[in-house]
């Protein structure tokens, strides 16, 4: 009896539960307030127009103005003994290095160095060689290379320089002539009927031995040139039995 009572209290509490749900539903929605809207009209506002691209791209370009050589700051220039390290830089040094490092930027964009990993140009060197040929100095005096200069000279004696690798020192189209003509070559040589051929001679040559073939023939050749240059030296040393 006591669980069929409670049973009926919770039916009836669940009726009643779901008679106000339906009755807050009936109740139409109330008009948002007019502070809210207040609220997000500000928002809106803020919200910025479309910027124009056009108007950036459409602007003029300024150029970049290179330096000259031998420009100096306005004024007189100072005493170099007495001035200092600023005004020392501004008016002697400066006016000399900025054009050649304008140069070096120049030339290495010739020579692709910022499209490339590697490349022969080497900044040093054509910064070395450019103040060298530009000093004020050596007004009169005509272009020097790079190891002609003196001081170059004794450097690369006493401190010689492995040769450029030979990837840096062809051009494109030396490079990709170099690199088709192999690749023909490599496929050529997967014939079936050129690799027949050159087995064939590879068994020619064991058999005829031409290892000691090849060395008979550059023996003799020496032996020849051996003669000839015994003969030159007789000549030089008694000149009276020459012919004339």
């Amino acid at each position: 009896m006591a669980a069929r009572r409670r049973r009926g209290k919770q039916a009836a509490e669940r009726e009643t539960e779901n008679s106000q749900i339906s009755e807050i539903s009936d109740v139409p929605q109330s008009k948002e307030d007019p502070e809210s809207k207040q609220e997000s009209a500000p928002l809106e506002a803020e919200t910025l127009p479309p910027i124009p691209m056009e108007e950036f791209f459409s602007l003029p370009v300024v150029q970049y103005v290179l330096p000259i050589l031998g420009e100096v700051p306005p004024g007189e220039p100072p005493d170099p003994t007495k001035c200092s390290p600023r005004e020392y830089l501004e008016f002697y040094i400066f006016p000399v290095v900025l054009p050649g490092l304008a140069a070096l930027l120049q030339e290495a964009e010739k020579k692709k160095c910022f499209e490339r990993r590697r490349t022969k140009f080497i900044p040093s060197d054509f910064l070395t060689e450019w103040l060298y040929n530009n000093n004020p100095k050596r007004k009169d005096e005509s272009f020097t290379e790079l190891f002609s200069i003196p001081f170059v000279k004794d450097w690369i004696k006493d401190h010689p320089r492995p040769p450029i690798p030979l990837s840096l020192l062809l051009s494109e189209e030396e490079a990709s002539i170099l690199i088709q003509s192999f690749w023909r070559g490599y496929r050529v040589r997967c014939d079936s009927e050129i690799q027949e051929l050159r087995q064939w001679q590879r068994k020619f040559r064991e058999e005829k031995n031409i290892n000691e073939v090849v060395k008979k023939f550059w023996a003799k050749q020496e032996a020849k040139v051996q003669r000839k240059a015994e003969e030159l030296d007789k000549l030089t040393q008694n000149p009276s039995t020459s012919q004339f």
